[in-house]
């Protein structure tokens, strides 16, 4: 199925380029800076279950198309109490695999099926059984082991996603075992700095109890975050990441921001106060990355959980989240007049909005030394998102004030599709430049190693 040309350009002389510049580059290390993977896979090394909870119901690609077409989320088991039948399940998704023709995951899956478990007939209804007794039987193979496969892949370092508030335990055991493999926490405080997250007043009083400080009071509140930054600090992190519906920033005066933590710590917050405090908090979060070096990511754009229904029965994250145009270059004003120009600051941008890339986001960090661009994410994880942004962002930003690929996923077995696709867009963009006489050939290739493991290694001080 796979073909070893794949994503390269069709002009003969241009595919050729791509080709030797691939081969430069295809057997680097992963470098995963940022992704949603459980450290508990690690930490327990236990064999995945089988292949419906392990490629189907984690990953929200999947049956976002599979729901778009009238199947249910009940059909497919999603985030079902007791038992489900994964055979039935992934009948299902064989059955419809033809859905996800042209898509970013059909490329995936397919890397996935051949290259990991040696799959070489297309998935239909009529192989589905085969699929899954031959996937079902290598997980419980040693080699299949998560660690194993870490090893496999040849991933350098692996970043998780985490709550303020989760022990970090998993992490911890993993530091403790010997075991060479790094994996590192990432510093996520949604849940106790959007008053819109549910559960947000319980998550604050936790956040106290946690590190014996005041929550009540705004600067118990912000002593709090910072030591539960520094926690995860020592167990490796080097970076946090936001995920705020909009990029918006404030500065208000110590009193104006006193006195609007205790609006939304009451519960009777605006909406509007709601995204001032947003906004207020990623500046203090920028504030806190200038004293302890994370380096700070902003996910900004997504209109999370726009179907009600779907909320409803199924809760966070089921699929159901949509982009949403947004603005950079007025809302992120007010955290660079206090920190753009600081050295020791990393802030880097990712967006869900296209049409800011050359608009805004290119030109902004073509100035701002401390501005970093985050490559294509989620719906634009793809060749063609992928190439799009290259041709928007270079002219302004150029190569280097990017920060390589992240794969941002929950499907592990995905990582190395996604970073190899990320790697033949690269070397295909590239080898468009030299064959234009934009670029020397020698240059390409150091481009090509620079934009794999160089780049995202210094961004994220690796």
């Amino acid at each position: 199925m796979l073909h070893p040309d794949r994503l390269f350009p069709a002009d003969p002389d241009m595919r050729s380029i791509a080709r030797r510049l691939y081969d430069s580059i295809c057997d680097l290390p992963i470098v995963s800076p940022h992704g949603h993977t459980e450290a508990g896979w690690f930490a327990k090394n236990e064999p995945f279950p089988d292949p419906t909870q392990l490629l189907i119901l984690p990953d929200h690609y999947l049956y976002r198309m599979l729901y778009s077409q009238g199947i249910s989320m009940q059909d497919l088991g999603i985030r079902q109490t007791g038992s489900i039948d994964s055979r039935k399940i992934w009948r299902i998704f064989a059955e419809h695999y033809y859905l996800f023709r042209g898509t970013p995951t059909r490329i995936w899956l397919d890397y996935e099926f051949e290259m990991l478990f040696g799959l070489d007939q297309r998935l239909s209804a009529a192989t589905a059984d085969h699929y899954f007794d031959v996937i079902a039987e290598k997980l419980h193979q040693p080699e299949f082991l998560p660690r194993a496969l870490y090893e496999r892949f040849r991933i350098e370092v692996l970043a998780t996603t985490d709550s303020p508030l989760d022990s970090l335990e998993d992490h911890r055991a993993l530091r403790e075992s010997g075991w060479k493999g790094r994996i590192i926490p990432t510093f996520r405080p949604d849940s106790v700095v959007d008053p819109a997250f549910h559960g947000f007043r319980q998550n604050i009083a936790k956040l106290g109890e946690q590190t014996g400080e005041d929550t009540t009071a705004w600067p118990g509140y912000l002593n709090a975050l910072s030591k539960s930054r520094a926690r995860f600090k020592a167990l490796g992190a080097t970076a946090t990441d936001h995920g705020h519906p909009t990029a918006n920033t404030a500065n208000l005066s110590t009193a104006e921001a006193e006195k609007l933590f205790a609006t939304v710590l009451s519960g009777n917050a605006t909406a509007a106060q709601q995204e001032l405090f947003r906004a207020q908090m990623l500046t203090e979060m920028a504030r806190m990355s200038v004293d302890d070096g994370l380096v700070m990511q902003l996910h900004p754009g997504s209109f999370r959980n726009h179907n009600q229904k779907v909320f409803e029965l199924f809760g966070r994250d089921s699929g159901a989240d949509i982009p949403t145009a947004t603005d950079y270059v007025h809302v992120l004003k007010p955290l660079l007049d206090l920190f753009g120009n600081e050295p020791s600051f990393t802030f880097i941008l990712f967006t869900l909005d296209e049409s800011a890339y050359s608009r805004e986001l290119a030109p902004l960090a073509g100035h701002y030394p401390c501005l970093r661009l985050g490559p294509p994410w989620w719906f634009h994880d793809s060749p063609e998102g992928m190439l799009r942004f290259r041709e928007m962002a270079t002219e302004t930003a150029g190569f280097y004030n990017t920060v390589g690929f992240n794969d941002d996923t929950r499907a592990f077995l995905s990582i190395p599709a996604r970073h190899d696709v990320a790697r033949r867009s690269d070397c295909a963009f590239l080898a468009r430049l030299v064959a234009e006489h934009r670029l020397n050939e020698d240059e390409a290739f150091e481009l090509a190693q620079d934009l794999t493991v160089n780049l995202v290694r210094k961004a994220y001080r690796l």
